[in-house]
């Protein structure tokens, strides 16, 4: 059987008419952005010595892209083992749905509503300082690479996020925890990013580019290594197979 975007569209469709009824996955959504467009704003225009206002700069623009990481990683988290704790989820296992279209679509619901957030608080924050910061932070903040970034990292931090976190859904027994170290798993990327945000490392749209690029290796690599991990009957019987086999023999006896 191929791959088919239909049935991974349908996935797609299932997993957000899901987000809408969680009230858990729509409050991560309003309170993290809240909390991500208020402390940059308030930073970004406080007027400060011009060696603050790097650090000041730098550490907004770095928690512009903190979002696509929580936001996803909180929505992945629950897309394996809080199903199954609803139990929504053997009735999508059992259907012709593929592994890797099964996850496409939950990977893909999950990005949506993470990259759309992130675009639109950075556009607030860089509209909010063109309009109200000091002409130092505007040239600070209005640079071709500090754009590029957002448009390329938000996305592909968010996929690596969200691997992660479905990664260790189908492996977990709680939701909570699972959300915990899908979190906690999701950050390492960023501490590239700050090294930029912060101009440790010089940044430049070709190095944009070029750890961009390898971040979408990184999101294809794991979506496979997900795909090739992931174990229908494990999550149905919520025991590996072989030891459900073993369980149904002394059972027998």
């Amino acid at each position: 059987m191929t791959f088919s975007i239909v049935r991974a569209g349908a996935v797609l469709r299932k997993e957000l008419r899901e987000f809408r009824r969680n009230r858990f996955i729509v409050g991560t959504m309003i309170a993290v952005p809240l909390l991500f467009v208020i402390i940059p704003i308030s930073d970004l225009f406080r007027h400060a010595a011009p060696a603050v206002e790097r650090i000041q700069v730098g550490t907004s623009l770095l928690l512009m892209l903190i979002t696509p990481v929580i936001i996803p990683a909180a929505i992945a988290a629950y897309a394996v083992i809080g199903e199954r704790d609803q139990g929504t989820l053997e009735p999508v296992l059992t259907t012709p749905v593929r592994r890797n279209e099964l996850l496409l679509g939950k990977a893909t619901a999950a990005l949506i509503p993470a990259v759309a957030v992130a675009y639109l608080l950075f556009t607030i924050v860089v509209v909010a300082v063109h309009f109200g910061a000091d002409q130092s932070v505007v040239a600070d903040v209005w640079q071709a690479q500090n754009f590029l970034a957002e448009a390329l990292f938000a996305p592909l931090l968010a996929g690596w996020s969200i691997w992660v976190g479905i990664a260790i859904s189908s492996r977990s027994s709680d939701v909570r925890v699972a959300q915990q170290l899908g979190t906690v798993a999701s950050l390492p990327p960023l501490g590239v990013v700050a090294l930029m945000s912060f101009q440790v490392l010089q940044s430049s749209i070709t190095l944009a580019i070029i750890l961009a690029s390898i971040l979408a290796l990184a999101d294809v690599a794991g979506w496979t290594l997900v795909a090739t991990v992931f174990d229908r009957e494990r999550l149905i019987t919520g025991a590996k197979p072989v030891r459900a086999l073993r369980r149904a023999d002394r059972d027998g006896r």
